[in-house]
């Protein structure tokens, strides 16, 4: 391969950069547009025709998707003969900057081609050995894999196939595996199995447990819906296009645990998803119907619509049962959240401020954010029931919240808990995040 170094350059450096260059590289910048910011990168020839570097613009800070924008610039500016015959390596960046260009950059080169051949070339980095390769394959691995199964839709992408994707990362890294459906999800599970009944495919609950008991113990739990029409108070047409990325709660927590796993982290990890098709038919629950939690609660249904908060209370009561150190939710819950706080900032309840605090400040920092609402008890009497100990619907606005407190009630004790209310998905298709399913938080 051909081997071309991509040269960062700060803003405001590029002026006196430019004085320094030979007068034909002076009016190749002049005629690019390059020395008015106008253009990102400016690729230098030599007497030949052939490219022997380039030259990239950067802040005095660099942002984590600026790199994404410089690989997609490559991959539209050059011909597919040239990507495929030449490695790129990034110059002028150090520490956590280059690690970040690097995921960056590989995010870049992700692509939904399982339905649709889109032959894309992507530019192909070399990772510097100064990194930490095995942490940023790691992560960009998780992404591609909760894209891909966000982006899968539902007639291919069913309980049966999300319980195939967990056994088969378990088999990797020699975690077990317990799945409960049928009967003794019905006994044990009532809530997971009340929403997913009405479905030919089979609702339940699918668990994984890794690590030495010993560490400290973390539960992941992630909303796994994986079409939801709304029920019987069935969804508008419009808002149930989107509906197979409604398990993208699920994506979360498996992709993260794949991390975990692939990175050895010390800790006792315990992954649950409550896994239903949320389906319109002669079995399914209705509006008013009172069914007992595995808690014991019992819940007034008030909409069918509200359905992932059903399933999640069943998986966190059982979370909690053993006492565990951490223990965190993710699911696409309430268009409230989005409402309040856009696509691509999920909504960060905890009954820890201290733990909530660090995760705020440690995502922005990554520039992967988070933002904390609150989880204000006097919301609380909007979940009572006259027939019921709570319903699991008041309505809007503040739903984002009232969901948060109804999945409160359903944990045992009082372990350290963070519930992450997202969206899952990119509307417009930008720099290393494409259109279509997307990690967040």
């Amino acid at each position: 391969k051909n081997h071309i170094i991509i040269e960062m350059i700060e803003n405001e450096a590029l002026p006196g950069w430019i004085k320094k260059q030979e007068p034909h590289v002076q009016r190749e910048a002049a005629n690019s547009g390059f020395d008015k910011e106008e253009t990102l990168i400016l690729p230098l020839t030599n007497k030949f025709g052939d490219i022997e570097r380039i030259v990239a613009r950067k802040g005095k800070k660099i942002r984590f998707y600026d790199m994404a924008r410089i690989a997609d610039k490559l991959r539209q500016s050059f011909s597919v003969d040239l990507l495929k015959s030449t490695s790129f390596e990034i110059s002028g960046l150090t520490g956590k900057d280059l690690e970040n260009a690097c995921l960056s950059w590989l995010f870049a080169g992700y692509s939904f081609d399982v339905y649709k051949k889109r032959n894309l070339i992507p530019p192909v980095l070399l990772l510097p050995k100064e990194i930490n390769k095995k942490q940023v394959q790691a992560i960009a691995e998780a992404a591609f894999l909760t894209r891909n199964l966000i982006n899968i839709p539902a007639n291919d992408l069913g309980p049966d196939e999300i319980e195939a994707c967990v056994s088969t990362l378990a088999e990797g890294y020699k975690a077990s595996v317990k799945v409960v459906k049928g009967k003794p999800l019905e006994k044990n599970f009532p809530l997971i199995h009340t929403v997913g009944k009405a479905s030919p495919r089979a609702p339940r609950l699918i668990e994984l447990n890794w690590g030495d008991a010993k560490n400290p113990k973390l539960v992941l739990v992630g909303k796994g819906v994986v079409f939801d029409t709304g029920g019987l108070d069935i969804k508008p047409s419009q808002y149930m296009r989107l509906m197979k990325k409604d398990m993208g709660g699920a994506a979360h927590a498996i992709a993260l645990a794949k991390i975990i796993m692939e990175l050895k982290l010390p800790v006792c990890l315990q992954v649950l998803i409550p896994c239903v098709e949320n389906a319109v038919g002669g079995a399914a629950f209705r509006p008013g119907d009172i069914i007992k939690s595995r808690k014991g609660l019992s819940v007034e249904n008030t909409n069918t619509d509200a359905e992932g908060r059903l399933i999640l209370a069943d998986a966190l009561a059982y979370g909690t049962e053993e006492t565990p150190d951490l223990i965190i939710d993710f699911a696409t819950l309430t268009g409230s959240a989005r409402a309040a706080l856009g696509q691509d900032i999920p909504a960060m309840f905890s009954n820890n401020d201290k733990v909530a605090k660090d995760l705020q400040g440690i995502a922005f920092q990554e520039e992967d954010p988070l933002w904390q609402m609150p989880l204000w008890s006097d919301y609380e009497g909007l979940m009572e029931s006259p027939d019921a100990d709570l319903i699991n619907s008041s309505g809007t606005p503040g739903d984002l919240i009232y969901s948060a407190l109804f999945l409160q009630k359903f944990l045992n004790g009082s372990p350290d808990w963070v519930h992450l209310d997202l969206f899952a998905w990119e509307t417009s298709g930008r720099p290393g995040r494409s259109k279509g399913g997307c990690e967040m938080g």
